[in-house]
């Protein structure tokens, strides 16, 4: 297999030997990876340390690759290794870490203009491994950086599957706690299930977006009897009443219209982004900012490797949450999924629409709003998407080997008890 031509991805641009330039929260900042003695794909294997084609760029940087782009710039004409492929590109790109590339964890000092937000220019240092300098005790865990063949890292739209082992927590804090990032924690807490909140919210200040500001926003029908727990600095609780629904698919399914209508009220003026997730769960594990992306969402564990023919999916053409039998990437669970204010508004006030819709036409989708948010992710790819980790339920599914770690797993509850008046 060879590398794709660079001329298909960014067109205009001359192709030969690489430069990359990694982007590190938003267009225009960046540090250049070493390029003038790399060929090409050696930078990617600088930063996954993999030479898998999906992988490299897309799948294993310790950044988190939704929150940083690869930039190929080519100069000169391609080398014999471009020509050769995979095979070939390994040992050119070995000889050449051995030669240039820093290693155990020492990097040169970063150009004049190197800074976290901005580009530097062409000079002296260009072809040097730049990072800030907080990263530099990082940079030992990101060449070593293990890749993960069990499992499936990548999407065919090169979105990164976010598993153990595929990102680096501490380069990811310091890249965050730099733009000053709030999250929001949406959660709903209806009727009975107001007694799952408590756990919900102690474990979620041990292992939820731990160092960084969050709001909690609570939704209840009953304020009074939302818990007192004690929060971290930088953390808030802010409880908004909402009414409730005598069925529970009704309250499952106006979710998405209250999220809309308070991302555009409130949301988008107090933070950056949403994390939208259910009640009867709690954190077990870490989940901080690799989840964060535009736009993301989380496999159902239950479908996360089956045949997209086993999906759940609503399959009667009359619902606005239809997917035919021949479409589908994955089966994405609704009890946790978010991403930019202005995507999740997007994606809530689409769902909502649509079961207004489907409640006009006199049906209901099969899994009420999963169903809707399943078909909506569909024709506007997540930019990331969370592994089964972020989405367990051990009682019912065992810990598989390829499970490293259980970060929000299903709390146990009679299902009946909970939905009944």
């Amino acid at each position: 297999m060879l590398y794709p031509q660079p001329k298909a991805l960014t067109p205009g641009v001359s192709w030969g030997r690489a430069r990359a330039v990694l982007s590190l929260g938003g267009a225009g900042g960046g540090f250049p990876l070493p390029s003038s003695a790399g060929p090409p794909g050696s930078a990617a294997v600088l930063l996954s340390c993999s030479l898998a084609l999906a992988r490299p760029l897309l799948s294993l940087s310790p950044w988190g690759l939704g929150a940083m782009g690869v930039f190929l710039q080519w100069e000169g004409p391609p080398g014999p290794e471009w020509a050769a492929g995979l095979g070939r590109a390994e040992p050119a790109a070995s000889r050449w870490l051995e030669s240039g590339c820093p290693r155990l964890g020492v990097l040169p000092s970063p150009p004049e203009g190197a800074a976290l937000g901005r580009r530097p220019s062409r000079g002296p240092g260009w072809g040097r491994l730049c990072c800030p300098p907080s990263c530099r005790p990082c940079v030992a865990t990101w060449l070593s950086l293990c890749r993960r063949s069990d499992v499936l890292v990548l999407t065919p739209w090169l979105a990164p599957i976010v598993w153990e082992g595929t990102f680096s927590p501490e380069i990811l804090d310091e890249q965050f706690r730099l733009q000053n990032v709030t999250v929001g924690l949406t959660v709903f807490a209806v009727k009975k299930y107001v007694a799952f909140l408590r756990l919900f919210l102690e474990t979620a200040e041990q292992h939820f977006m731990v160092g960084h500001r969050v709001t909690y926003y609570v939704f209840t029908n009953r304020p009074a009897d939302v818990p007192h727990v004690p929060l971290r600095e930088g953390r808030r609780l802010a409880v908004l009443t909402v009414r409730s629904h005598a069925r529970w698919q009704d309250v499952s399914m106006h979710r998405m219209e209250v999220i809309s209508r308070f991302s555009e009220q409130r949301f988008r003026r107090e933070v950056d982004y949403l994390v939208c997730a259910d009640v009867d769960m709690k954190f077990r594990d870490h989940v901080g900012v690799e989840i964060l992306s535009r736009l993301f969402g989380t496999l159902h564990p239950g479908f996360y490797r089956a045949d997209r023919r086993a999906f759940a999916y609503e399959r009667r053409p009359r619902s606005q949450a239809y997917i035919p039998p021949d479409e589908g990437d994955f089966y994405y669970m609704g009890a946790l999924f978010g991403g930019s204010v202005a995507e999740v508004q997007r994606l809530a006030s689409a769902c909502h629409q649509a079961t207004v819709l489907d409640k006009a036409n006199g049906i209901e989708a099969v899994w009420h709003d999963e169903s809707h948010l399943n078909r909506y992710l569909l024709y506007h790819k997540p930019t990331k998407v969370l592994s089964p980790e972020y989405l367990w339920d051990q009682r019912l599914l065992g810990w598989p080997s390829v499970m490293k770690k259980l970060r929000f797993v299903a709390v146990p509850k009679n299902h009946e008890e909970m939905r009944s008046p």
